[in-house]
């Protein structure tokens, strides 16, 4: 298993792009396009990508973000669009992506790290706690999650 970093390795950059696309069908494509293409050359260390690998197959995906479109700005970063196909869940690979996720957040000097979500039961399992409820731009709103970097 191995976690590619996009901007890390930017000849992943079509690949991460065309991956949460197809995972993220409900995000307009020039969303992925444009905040994935972007950061290659951030001046900052957000946004970072993931692509989680198994063989030659890209089997998941998570990104590293300043806010996931909720209105809690005051919170970051946020782990987002967290996937993994379908044929690999259950065998806790969305819990490699998230530890990828907070060891970069503790590098860059973050004491927590954020994610919204409308699933109950599943970040829990990771040590995340609900904080609250956060509003998105569109009307929508999404239940907010914490956990201390140790």
């Amino acid at each position: 298993m191995n976690i590619i970093s996009v901007r890390e390795n930017p000849d992943y950059k079509d690949i991460a792009i065309r991956y949460f696309q197809q995972s993220w069908k409900s995000v307009l494509p020039i969303i992925y396009e444009d905040t994935i293409s972007h950061s290659l050359n951030a001046r900052n260390v957000l946004p970072q990508w993931y692509l989680l690998q198994q063989e030659d197959t890209i089997i998941g995906c998570a990104g590293l973000i300043t806010n996931d479109f909720i209105s809690r700005g005051d919170l970051y970063p946020w782990i987002c669009a967290l996937f993994i196909n379908v044929k690999y869940r259950g065998n806790n690979y969305g819990s490699l992506l998230i530890e990828k996720a907070k060891m970069d957040a503790k590098h860059a000097g973050f004491e927590y790290i954020y994610l919204c979500t409308s699933h109950i039961g599943y970040y829990e399992k990771y040590n995340f706690h609900y904080v609250g409820q956060g509003y998105h731009p569109w009307g929508e709103e999404s239940r907010i999650y914490e956990q201390k970097i140790k």
